[in-house]
């Protein structure tokens, strides 16, 4: 693991994930930029001394020296987005697998720099764009992709916040610092931390790609840096419109990642906070709701598979984000195997991370020129 000391918002999520199917086992780490306190994390995970590195380039560099067997298989990036673009193309030219925190990294020429270093080792990376890996999401997906709500005529995705109401990054809170500095979040405040989630979940339910945007990005907070509130009309290819809104401003909300999506036979509808639950909305018949669980005979085996506890129970966050890091092993396996990768254990590759910076570039161009359509370029 790259990142993810001590203090660190999304590094024991991270962990907790990938340990979450028995199937990675942390064996080493350059947890911070002090080597300090990566000494200091490393001990508390009780990893050996000689495999707590000060930094990420001591890390990739010693451990490719190790023989196979004995030194790691995979990184795990999980550093504020100026710090993914380095490490991430390093551990691919040295023959490892990467998977990697969104967005992608700082900018449209880092991520095309990556793509290249992903082309070129022939190794599988992933993305966690954690909202993907619900059960639920799945069933949303397959049931739009296959036709069964006919073509799709319209899709709506919010994500609102409301931890940002107030200027915390002037009183020391350390998540708040940097993903409102643009040297260290890149040009997009909210929208580059968790519109690039709604952007790609609109995109992965849908089974559609965004070509075309129309935005406005607001710095509702004084003094403010990057936007802290983003809307946004949408182009789906084959001209399907759609909206896109997204708030860190939205004062009482936690975190309510929302999904609609309708074609010509009806809709569906997610919502993160009610993650187990789909809504699914036929033209001229009653709403249905689909449950997540093991034993829904009604449920697509992409569903299925995702699905971890019988129905009734809670399966949330952290197994969502596990989904990710198991279906991403199963690649990693195949790969080093010289097997095939079901496509049913899915993840987001390296071609999202590039489209989402590109995205990233689009609205704030569309922002720039007063709210012109802006199409994203690579």
């Amino acid at each position: 693991m790259i990142g993810g000391g001590s203090g660190a918002f999304i590094g024991a999520v991270h962990r907790m994930a990938a340990r979450l199917d028995g199937q990675i086992e942390l064996v080493c780490g350059a947890f911070s930029s002090s080597p300090e306190k990566s000494k200091e994390t490393g001990q508390e995970l009780y990893l050996p001394e000689d495999r707590i590195y000060d930094t990420w380039e001591d890390m990739i560099s010693q451990e490719a020296e190790h023989n196979e067997g004995d030194r790691m298989d995979l990184v795990s990036i999980v550093t504020p987005n100026h710090l993914h673009a380095a490490p991430a193309i390093m551990a691919l030219e040295h023959g490892f697998p990467v998977i990697c925190d969104k967005p992608l990294c700082l900018s449209i020429a880092e991520a095309l720099e990556i793509k290249d270093a992903v082309e070129k080792s022939g190794l599988p990376f992933a993305l966690t764009h954690t909202y993907t890996g619900y059960p639920m999401v799945k069933q949303a997906r397959h049931m739009i992709t296959s036709g069964e709500l006919g073509p799709v005529r319209k899709v709506v995705v919010e994500y609102p916040q409301g931890w940002l109401t107030e200027k915390l990054e002037d009183e020391g809170q350390k998540q708040a610092a940097w993903r409102s500095d643009p040297a260290k979040a890149g040009k997009a405040g909210a929208y580059g931390d968790i519109g690039t989630h709604a952007a790609n979940m609109a995109e992965y339910v849908s089974g559609l790609q965004i070509i075309k945007v129309l935005s406005q990005m607001s710095k509702v907070v004084e003094g403010r840096l990057l936007d802290d509130d983003t809307s946004a009309l949408l182009e789906f290819k084959g001209g399907v419109p759609g909206v896109l809104i997204c708030s860190q401003v939205s004062a009482g909300e936690e975190n309510a990642v929302r999904v609609k999506v309708y074609g010509t036979n009806g809709g569906i509808e997610w919502c993160q906070e009610d993650e187990n639950t789909l809504l699914v909305k036929r033209h001229g018949a009653p709403n249905q709701v689909y449950r997540t669980g093991v034993d829904n005979s009604y449920l697509a085996e992409a569903a299925l598979v995702h699905a971890r506890v019988p129905s009734g129970h809670p399966e949330g966050y952290i197994e969502a984000f596990a989904n990710i890091y198991r279906n991403f092993t199963m690649a990693v396996r195949a790969y080093f195997s010289g097997s095939s990768h079901n496509p049913t254990y899915d993840f987001p590759n390296i071609d999202d991370g590039v489209h989402g910076m590109a995205l990233v570039d689009a609205i704030v161009e569309s922002s720039i020129k007063g709210n012109a359509w802006t199409s994203p370029k690579y």
